[in-house]
């Protein structure tokens, strides 16, 4: 499907400010940027670089005053996600080597503290995307999806102990899970065509049977409409924007994500 997503960015600074911005998705074999538009008022000098998750991240110098980042794209995504019932578990030694930091806890998934949990939520089922599938399941059943609740990002243990978080809380569950049973997960930041409240979403991915694949346990349903814009451990690896000095004071951010009826011309 044809899609065009939009992230507008107002900022009031006091300072000039360094700001890193991950808002420039990838080409991929999932989707395709067919066009993009990326401004900055005030026009500013802007370095671009890879990071090691393979993002595309912006750094530059926000002046003082009003600051404004606006960006749009016009990308084919696929209608569906793929699926793979049954899929199998890859033992360790033959993982990709660029899975392997995904195994392990980091600040947001201590999967460390759910190895017992992992195993009963997935018992009896055969190893691999079928274990997967369940914990998603499990957290739609047990974790309320409440956007707006959570201004920050929160750990797997306490949105676990909590109950309830926002689309980013409920992943992190699912990758310490996932990363519990040695499946390598991962966080994705990006657009979800249908979402709402629209906003910036966040769901995992999981490698299992040689591909990685996608799982959302704050929707219902699997379904495409899906432009990832970022990958990381968790949120501190895919915050869209960082700054560093005195908090800015973020005014205003507007995202959008409409269907086009044929391709741009």
């Amino acid at each position: 499907m044809w899609m065009q997503t939009t992230c507008n960015l107002e900022f009031q600074l006091d300072d000039p400010t360094p700001l890193i911005l991950m808002l420039r998705a990838r080409s991929s074999a999932r989707q395709w940027i067919a066009r993009e538009s990326y401004t900055l008022a005030p026009n500013v000098p802007v370095q671009e670089y890879t990071d090691i998750f393979g993002n595309l991240c912006q750094r530059l110098i926000a002046p003082a005053g009003e600051f404004h980042v606006r960006t749009s794209a016009d990308v084919i995504t696929r209608d569906s996600t793929e699926q793979a019932p049954g899929g199998g578990f890859v033992e360790i030694p033959d993982l990709p080597d660029t899975t392997l930091m995904y195994l392990l806890p980091s600040r947001y998934c201590e999967s460390d503290r759910f190895g017992n949990m992992a195993r009963e939520i997935v018992e009896g089922l055969p190893l691999g995307y079928d274990q997967v599938a369940r914990i998603t399941d499990w957290i739609r059943s047990n974790i309320r999806y409440a956007p707006g609740t959570s201004a920050f990002p929160i750990s797997a243990v306490e949105v676990n102990l909590q109950g309830e978080g926002v689309c980013r809380d409920l992943s992190h569950l699912g990758v310490a899970l996932c990363r519990a049973l040695s499946i390598p997960a991962r966080l994705v930041v990006g657009y979800l065509h249908g979402l709402e409240p629209m906003d910036m979403h966040s769901w995992f991915e999981a490698y299992v049977a040689d591909h990685w694949y996608t799982f959302d346990p704050s929707t219902n349903t699997p379904h495409g409409g899906r432009l990832a814009v970022a990958y990381g451990r968790d949120a501190a690896d895919v915050a869209i924007y960082t700054q560093f000095g005195p908090p800015a004071r973020f005014s205003d951010m507007e995202v959008r994500v409409e269907l086009l009826d044929a391709p741009p011309g």
